[in-house]
């Protein structure tokens, strides 16, 4: 028989989230503070919860995976993961962002997401993502209207919606360009 479990998870930010759904139910879910260190602890914490609903890796039917906005390397992260998890057991893996994660079964407000330097990501329904130093008077998000489900619950019933159908690799959603930049200083010569 086969499984419809749903894997979601994320760690876009200083956190690990992760969910385990079959339809409309939650068998378990985590939400773990994790300013860094996020590559060392994902895999124990997605079995520690595969373990806590009584289920094994050949139990999912899909996996969903949050692509960001967020942290860069929380995002590599998770997308890397997934990728790994579906190639390795043989299951579709579905990116979702942050935006309509967020914004699963809410009222139709704009969907905020914090950035860096005190400035948040405001998207509007059918909109791109807007970067601004002031967040709307309403919206869903940190502050004001909370979402209806938590991250990797809606993460996991937006990629159970879309297994049955064609869905690209998660990639990272990138709003923004690197703030790295290469030294300004020569390196020094190799002697060969």
């Amino acid at each position: 028989m086969p499984s419809d479990t749903v894997l979601g998870f994320d760690s876009s930010g200083g956190w690990i989230a992760a969910a385990l759904i079959r339809g409309d139910t939650v068998l378990a879910e985590c939400f773990t503070p994790l300013p860094k260190g996020q590559g060392e602890a994902l895999m124990p914490a997605l079995t520690a919860l595969l373990a806590e609903a009584g289920l094994d890796w050949s139990d999912l039917a899909a996996i969903g995976a949050g692509i960001g906005p967020g942290n860069f390397t929380g995002i590599r992260i998770t997308t890397a993961a997934a990728r790994g998890l579906a190639l390795g057991l043989g299951v579709p893996a579905i990116g979702v962002n942050r935006f309509e994660a967020l914004a699963l079964d809410g009222p139709d407000l704009p969907t905020v997401v914090p950035a860096l330097r005190g400035q948040v990501w405001v998207q509007t329904q059918g909109q791109p993502p807007v970067l601004t130093d002031t967040p709307p008077a309403t919206g869903i998000g940190d502050g004001l209207t909370p979402p209806v489900h938590p991250l990797a619950v809606a993460i996991a019933r937006l990629a159970d919606a879309r297994r049955h159908s064609p869905q690209p690799r998660p990639a990272p959603l990138y709003l923004r360009d690197a703030d790295a930049a290469p030294p300004s200083e020569q390196p020094p010569a190799l002697i060969g």
